[in-house]
């Protein structure tokens, strides 16, 4: 940098840069973003109350353009931009902004909706009545007058403020590194907490609760729980929850609606009304057939008709889940202190408060003694004249003028110059008797109050004595009842899945991934020989893959070729009719791209007694218990660790003591007891279960059921069924038996799975088409039979795919064939 001298001065930059950038910071914090504890008032907003004040615009005047107050206050003590003026002053005026608005308004000053004020030169301002309060002895000498950025003009460092306006206004605002959001209170609690800390200034902040309940919103709504009330009040931070508040109505055809008619400080209803109206369209709250806004002059109104049969608290409950119905109001009680930020609690707060008042009553009380004793000297000097009125007048008659008239009085009766100016002054109208009295009535009553005004100075109870008064009369004139209702108990926790009664769902997913569920309800019962009906409508070359009966709370356990797992409730499976397709796994868990789900599984709750049993291509198998994958929720967990080149081929779900059948592409097979795979961590690789010859994979891994059979195809369309009583258990890690010898025309074995005689598959080739047969087409045979061509396919499309199609649904105790009811 360069000095006055013309020389450089060498600095190094990170130490300009950190003074450059403290200077800025304070600027901010001081003179911009923060309130002063004393008058709660930020400087924009002081100066222009300020202005206002010099304008004459008290409540009893007419009011003023908001252009001539806003260019006042920013050509005399602001030099900022005229925006920044307007939206201060605007605020002020907002009765939903402030507790006790300090401006009032007349024109278009913005509205609960989001509607911006007019443009400054069509609205017009004057001070509120509680505004007045806060300007009230200004011209007494009571606080400090700074000059303003020119020094052409002096302003005040701080108002009188007659009213606790930190306390039940609030203030918020952004400073850098730090933040204020501090909320409204009211008067009338607030008022009852400064007379009990004046009686006893070691009050505590528990006691004094017992008067500031909590915060008083203008919006009103509803507080829950006392907790974040408490933390505020000790800590000056908190959190508070605030709901808005609402009615049930039944209309004329019996159904229920929703009114809200409080919403939560400082939310835009309009875009809150947007918010309801864009999830009722996705979807993502049911039960809503209508929304409207009614709301006018007399108050908020928002409408929210049910559909017939919705449950009003899953309705509400949505709402404050996915709104700003219910939204968190954080606590920042930051404010500056001598010039410091300093974060408050509530006691420090009302000591603040007291002291700033104390040192305006003291300089009122000053100023007022002093000019008391100017006046009670005058009224001394006039008594004399009075009581000498003869000689006076001739004194004055004999003088050549004035200066010389006054000389000679000061002169005979000992007078002081302002003394004898007032007697020269004096009309003639003043020596009558009823004058003479009045004026000996006035000294007596100004030597009153200068000797209350003495004991006054000299007892600093009598001092807090006066505050106390001054704020009770100020609460019973301005003060009202409280808005905001406190509830003490926390809001319960929301859980959805509490208020969604139990009820049987089918759950259906098709080989593309296409997932939904429908409520058994849905479906009637046929006897034999019913045709039935489709369950979903699915892509052209799709298919339904998997379908089973879920209740409303069942987990549902989705298991990807990565090995993770993921789970979601049933409850969270989008519902949709029997026509919709569904929507695709993928919007519901967080799977990667190239990640497919290879097996799901369904079970009331996670448990140390049922497991899941995996297989990998590389042979290894693991059981992990269903309790290990609790917190898997969408966005996965590991469930098996796999080494490079491996995946996950299958998972079932077991009970500890079941059988299964690990099958190889190259035509093994191995019965095994699961009791010999022993309880793993999630995060274990597994162990040896079927020993695989070299460039051998596993094919497919089935749960052993006697009254089924297995059906078996290979890459070129051969395959067969086959009994599993025709394999015997043997060891884990054994290469087992043989099921089936591929050779280069039937090629190797591509899936394996359960099915029985009645069933129906659909087969998938690489070149994507996609063939349906029946199970009872292939018919069974020995473990060394080479099958039957089951599919033909051209050369070089092979078949890479089976799986079971599910056409029907069985439940225990009903009917064999539930199919979907035409409504």
């Amino acid at each position: 940098m360069m000095s006055e001298s013309g020389n450089i001065i060498q600095i190094p930059i990170e130490e300009e840069v950190k003074t450059s950038y403290l200077n800025y910071a304070m600027s901010v914090i001081v003179s911009r973003a923060l309130p002063d504890v004393r008058d709660g008032l930020k400087p924009v907003h002081r100066r222009l109350l300020f202005a206002m004040e010099e304008l004459g615009l008290r409540n009893n005047a007419p009011t003023k353009k908001s252009a001539r107050i806003t260019g006042d206050a920013m050509g005399k003590y602001h030099p900022h931009g005229d925006l920044s003026l307007y939206d201060a002053l605007v605020r002020m005026a907002q009765d939903f902004s402030l507790r006790y608005p300090l401006v009032q308004g007349q024109g278009n000053f913005g509205s609960i909706d989001g509607d911006p004020p007019a443009a400054s030169r069509y609205t017009e301002a004057k001070l509120s009545k509680i505004g007045e309060e806060m300007l009230a002895d200004l011209d007494k000498e009571t606080v400090d007058f700074v000059p303003n950025y020119d020094e052409s003009l002096k302003e005040p460092s701080v108002l009188p403020s007659a009213i606790p306006n930190l306390l039940i206004n609030g203030s918020s605002g952004i400073a850098v590194g730090m933040a204020t959001n501090m909320p409204p209170h009211n008067l009338r609690e607030v008022a009852q907490a400064i007379e009990a800390y004046i009686e006893n200034p070691d009050i505590s902040i528990d006691d004094l609760m017992n008067y500031v309940k909590g915060p008083d919103f203008p919006t009103g709504g509803i507080i829950y729980g006392m907790q974040g009330i408490r933390d505020a009040y000790a800590t000056g931070r908190g959190r508070l929850t605030v709901r808005g508040r609402f009615i049930i109505e039944t209309m004329k055809s019996g159904r229920e609606q929703i009114v809200f008619t409080e919403i939560p400080y400082a939310l835009n209803k309009t875009t809150l009304v947007t918010r309801i109206a864009e999830l009722v369209r996705d979807k993502q709250i049911d039960g809503i057939s209508d929304l409207r806004d009614e709301s006018d002059r007399d108050g908020i109104r928002i409408v929210l008709e049910l559909k017939k049969g919705a449950i009003t608290k899953i309705v509400l409950n949505q709402l404050f889940i996915h709104t700003p119905l219910q939204s968190t109001f954080g606590v920042i009680n930051l404010a500056l202190v001598n010039g410091a930020p300093k974060c408050l609690n509530l006691k420090e707060l009302i000591t603040y408060y007291v002291q700033h008042r104390f040192k305006v009553v003291t300089r009122r009380s000053q100023y007022e003694l002093k000019k008391a004793e100017e006046r009670a000297h005058i009224l001394r000097g006039l008594v004399i004249a009075l009581q000498n009125i003869d000689e006076v007048v001739a004194i004055i008659k004999a003088s050549q003028n004035v200066d010389t008239a006054k000389t000679n009085l000061r002169e005979r009766f000992g007078l002081s110059d302002a003394q004898a100016q007032a007697i020269v002054d004096m009309r003639l109208g003043r020596l009558t008797s009823l004058e003479t009295e009045k004026l000996l009535a006035e000294l007596k009553e100004t030597e009153a109050r200068i000797e209350y005004l003495r004991a006054l100075l000299a007892d600093s109870a009598a001092i807090h004595a006066v505050i106390k008064k001054e704020i009770h009369e100020l609460a019973e004139k301005y003060g009202d009842e409280r808005r905001t209702e406190i509830v003490p108990n926390q809001v319960e926790q929301i859980n959805i899945e509490d208020l969604i009664k139990p009820e049987e769902m089918v759950i259906l997913i098709s080989n593309k991934g296409f997932i939904k569920r429908i409520s058994v309800n849905q479906y009637r019962s046929q006897g034999r020989g019913g045709k039935g009906s489709n369950s979903t409508s699915l892509l052209e070359d799709d298919f339904l893959q998997q379908l089973f009966i879920a209740n409303t709370h069942d987990y549902l356990l989705f298991i990807s070729s990565w090995g993770k797992a993921y789970w979601l409730k049933a409850l969270e499976i989008p519902e949709a009719s029997r026509q919709a397709r569904g929507s695709h796994i993928r919007s519901l868990l967080a799977i990667s791209q190239d990640e497919e789900i290879t097996a799901v599984v369904d079970f009331s709750d996670f448990s140390d007694k049922q497991y899941i049993l995996m297989g990998t291509l590389k042979g290894v198998v693991k059981k992990v218990a269903t309790k290990e994958f609790a917190n898997a929720k969408t966005r996965g967990i590991i469930g098996i660790s796999l080494d490079d080149g491996d995946r996950l081929v299958s998972a079932i779900l077991t009970g500890g003591t079941d059988e299964v059948m690990l099958i190889s592409r190259k035509g093994l097979a191995l019965r095994m007891q699961e009791s010999q795979v022993r309880q793993m961590g999630r995060t274990a690789r597994g162990v040896r279960g079927l020993t695989l010859q070299e460039e051998d994979e596993l094919a497919a891994m089935l749960r052993v059921d006697s009254e089924e059979s297995m059906l078996i195809i290979t890459q070129n369309g051969y395959g067969k069924r086959v009994k599993y009583d025709l394999f015997t258990p043997h060891s884990r890690g054994t290469r087992g038996q043989i099921i089936y010898e591929p050779d280069e025309s039937s090629g190797e074995v591509i899936k394996a799975i359960t099915v029985r005689e009645e069933d129906e598959v659909m087969v998938i080739t690489s070149m994507g088409k996609t063939i349906k047969l029946n199970v009872s087409a292939v018919r069974q045979m020995g473990k060394a039979a080479r099958g039957v061509r089951i599919v033909n396919i051209d050369p070089p499309d092979l078949v890479i795919g089976m799986d079971k199609i599910v056409q029907q649904v069985e439940l225990e105790g009903s009917a064999p064939n539930l199919v979907p009811e035409l409504k």
